[in-house]
Parts: structure tokens; sequence; C-alpha cells
């Protein structure tokens, strides 16, 4: 199988994972940060910016600082859709959003954990759309069992290649 169908196929396969436990669960487990996550961890299987450590961890970081951001500018406020021109809550919105971009980025840094679609999660959150501790909680558990699925397909494909070449000898 060529690379781009093995990696369309496998970015398939992680949101299929996530879209099934969140139809299953009945919980908000598929979001649109996850696309990208997919498809990094597709395209670059075996790099450093696919460590677990790096995309759970920037994930975390984006849900902690969404959090922080929502509840101290924009509790209350969800960005579901345009707000007044020059509104204080759209004004409060656009503050969460900001702070939050730029705490995610900072602790991303600073802490070795790049991970650019956290940067997504982290505008999810701080936007209102997900923005319970308990929503995300779900948002970085969801993450886990993104890695785990990808790792798993890692592992399958490795065992596949593995046996194939001893067919082949």
């Amino acid at each position: 199988m060529d690379d781009r169908t093995g990696t369309t196929l496998h970015t398939g396969l992680l949101i299929l994972t996530t879209a099934a436990v969140a139809w299953l669960s009945g919980l908000p487990m598929l979001f649109p940060s996850l696309g990208p996550s997919a498809f990094v961890l597709a395209l670059f299987q075996d790099s450093d910016a696919t460590s677990p450590r790096r995309v759970i961890g920037g994930h975390a970081i984006g849900v902690v600082a969404g959090l922080l951001a929502y509840h101290l500018f924009a509790a209350g406020v969800t960005m579901t859709s345009a707000t007044d021109p020059g509104s204080i809550e759209g004004l409060r919105i656009a503050a969460s959003a900001v702070l939050a971009t730029v705490l995610t980025t900072g602790g991303m840094l600073a802490t070795d954990t790049r991970h650019p679609p956290a940067c997504a999660t982290t505008l999810i959150v701080s936007l209102g759309l997900l923005s319970t501790a308990f929503e995300g909680v779900l948002i970085v558990l969801t993450v886990v069992v993104l890695v785990v699925a990808h790792e798993l397909l890692l592992a399958t494909e490795r065992l596949g290649a593995r046996y194939e070449s001893r067919l082949r000898s």
C-alpha cells in the first residue's frame, strides 16, 4: 500500500475509533481538533512530534488554559453564533480565546509538549463550546483513546510486516 493510502486509512481509523466511542457513549468525545491530531499521528508515525507525551500533554495544556481563560473572562458566554459588533460578550470571548492561545503556546513550549492541534482544543474550550471541567476531562480522555488507537495500529502494522517478511524467507 502506498504511503498516501496508508496515511489516509490510518487517519480515518483513528477518527472512527473516537467517533464510535462518542456514538456508543453519547458523550461529546468527537471535536474538531481530533482531525488534525489524527492526521499528524498518521503522517509522522514515529516522530518525536507524535510521542504520546507531546500529543496528550499538548491537549491537556490546551484544556487547562482554555478552562482558565474561559472562566476568567467569558463564563456563561458561548461562541455559537456571531455576537453584536462591539459587544461586551464578544470582547469577553475574544479575550478568552487570546489568553487561552497564549497560555497554551507558552505552556507547550515550556514543557516540550508541542502539538499544534492543541491550539484548536484551547479555542474549543475558551469559546465555551466544551467548557466544563467534566468536558475538559473528556477531551483529554478522548485524546488518550486516539493515541492508544494509534499505538495499536502501529503495533499491528509492524507485526504484519514481520509476518510478511517471514513468509517471504
